[in-house]
């Protein structure tokens, strides 16, 4: 014992043999020298490379979040380095990100989801007694009370009853909870509902009509499944009209190479902000029952109308007030979303989908297809009731629930208002008017010497303007070739979601900079 405390305290210990009677310390010495004569073996190649990759996925683009934004945070990086620059601060006018953009969350919706989140508040003289009766109502339809389970792939039962009810409400005709799918947003919801949708090959491959110019999640899906991208072009001189005669176009001319089987419509319109009137989605139900077309309806800004000559018409509503020989044959899915509206809650990711005549068959494949997701975030789903489930005259948040959602919208109509009005004092701007959503996608001139350098920098004319524009004045918006357009027009898409003093600084920036940009270029 004291010989091995001793060969401890030096650090040293008796060698050991092993099982030929070789010590360890040769053994290793041995396979060490075996390593260095074995010859060394070249990198082994990816597997994974942009070769080998999915080209469905390498086709995918998505304009809102493309290069302009990489450059945006490039740009942040820097200053935050102390790096000068001819502004102190990047502005997102990218995308529409209420909350970032300084809105103020709804109190009531806030309150449910604290109720719902840390149940413990339940019992504090602090919340109303109406959130705390939705707070204890969608609990009790979660597993073991608490958002943290998972819920039916469908939704939690009692949320999609809900979302029944405000549709049954909006439209003035029933709704069934069995129709309701809730969606991690709307953008779930689009995507699934395509890739049901997408199938065969050649000419027959499934071809998807679009409004040109689009929200980019439509064309990104589209490249994703392999599907056939089938454009009809808005109108923009008269103001981003959707005409049908134009419709007739597209679909007569994808015949000739696919089977145009889908037609999308975004009411309010992104990033165009038209809101169609009842004639003219009556034309489109129409023609989509003419032509056998499943329809699309994306109506997340359905909340956010400023014109005072419009009104939101649902395609729900009004495919019903044409009577039962297309209210019972036109299938149709409908999107709404708690990321816009005047909620603006875009992190929850909330959202809910109606479907309706579809084939018994195709639904229980339709619940199959969400099963591989288990289910949406039940926080998200949560929060849709809230949208659905508002305070209603004489509960005892009501009065400062209508007071904070007028007070945005109102907000919102102002805005939209002023940035047409500015946008069009700018020589070489033209902006249609901001009838919905929350953005302005005016039209803009490059001059020609402008196109040749945005040709020699491999830039798209507008992606250059736009790249100059962020370089310049910290203004991070995004080009109108990321959404589609016109051979030979030119815009970009701006947010309206900075509060009004901020916005109308980036409105004044633009304004000096477009106007340096053309004679820099005349």
């Amino acid at each position: 014992m004291q010989r091995a405390a001793v060969l401890v305290r030096r650090g040293s210990c008796p060698r050991a043999s092993g099982p030929w009677g070789r010590s360890h310390s040769s053994a290793a010495a041995e396979a060490s020298a075996a390593l260095k004569v074995r010859p060394e073996r070249s990198p082994r190649d990816r597997i994974l490379t942009l070769e080998s990759m999915n080209p469905q996925v390498k086709a995918v683009e998505y304009a809102v979040r493309g290069p302009i934004v990489l450059k945006a945070g490039e740009i942040e990086m820097e200053l935050q380095r102390g790096i000068k620059k001819p502004f102190t601060e990047v502005i997102r006018a990218n995308i529409g990100d209420a909350h970032a953009m300084g809105q103020q969350p709804i109190t009531f919706l806030r309150q449910v989801m604290a109720l719902c989140t840390y149940p413990n508040l339940l019992s504090s003289p602090s919340f109303p007694e109406d959130a705390k009766k939705r707070a204890r109502r969608i609990l009790q339809a979660c597993g073991g009370n608490s958002l943290g389970s998972y819920s039916a792939s469908q939704g939690v039962n009692c949320i999609r009853e809900d979302v029944a009810a405000f549709i049954t409400r909006r439209d003035g005709v029933p709704a069934d909870p069995d129709n309701i799918y809730l969606t991690t947003g709307a953008s779930d919801g689009i995507s699934t509902i395509l890739k049901l949708l997408v199938s065969g090959g050649g000419k027959s491959r499934t071809g998807v009509m679009i409004p040109i110019p689009q929200y980019p999640l439509y064309s990104a899906v589209i490249s994703e499944l392999g599907a056939i991208q089938v454009n009809y072009y808005l109108d923009e001189d008269n103001c981003w009209a959707l005409d049908v005669d134009e419709l007739r176009r597209a679909v007569r001319q994808a015949k000739d190479h696919c089977d145009p089987k889908v037609l999308c419509i975004i009411n309010p319109g992104n990033p165009t902000g038209q809101v169609q009137s009842r004639k003219c989605i009556e034309d489109v139900i129409h023609f989509a029952w003419e032509e056998k077309l499943f329809l699309l309806a994306d109506e997340v800004y359905q909340d956010n109308v400023y014109s005072p000559d419009c009104r939101f018409h649902s395609f729900k509503k009004v495919l019903y007030q044409m009577g039962p020989e297309y209210s019972s044959n036109v299938e149709l899915a409908s999107f709404h979303s708690t990321s816009k509206g005047y909620m603006g809650e875009c992190g929850y990711r909330g959202g809910y989908m109606e479907v309706i005549n579809l084939h018994p068959e195709i639904k229980g494949q339709l619940v199959k297809l969400l099963s591989v997701r288990l289910c949406p975030p039940v926080s998200g789903q949560a929060a849709m009731d809230i949208v659905v489930n508002p305070p209603v005259p004489g509960e005892e948040s009501f009065e400062q629930f209508s007071r904070e959602k007028e007070f945005v919208l109102g907000n919102l109509a102002q805005k939209a208002k002023l940035t047409e009005d500015l946008f069009n004092q700018v020589p070489g701007i033209q902006c249609n008017p901001l009838q919905g959503a929350m953005y302005a996608f005016p039209r803009i001139l490059i001059p020609a010497k402008a196109a040749e350098a945005a040709q020699s920098h491999k830039m798209a004319p507008d992606m250059f303007y736009c790249m100059k524009l962020l370089e310049e004045t910290g203004i991070c918006v995004v080009p109108g070739s990321g959404f589609g357009q016109r051979e030979g027009t030119y815009h970009f898409r701006m947010t309206i979601l900075p509060p009004v003093e901020k916005l109308k600084t980036v409105l004044r920036k633009v304004k000096d900079f477009h106007l340096k940009f053309l004679e820099r270029y005349a």
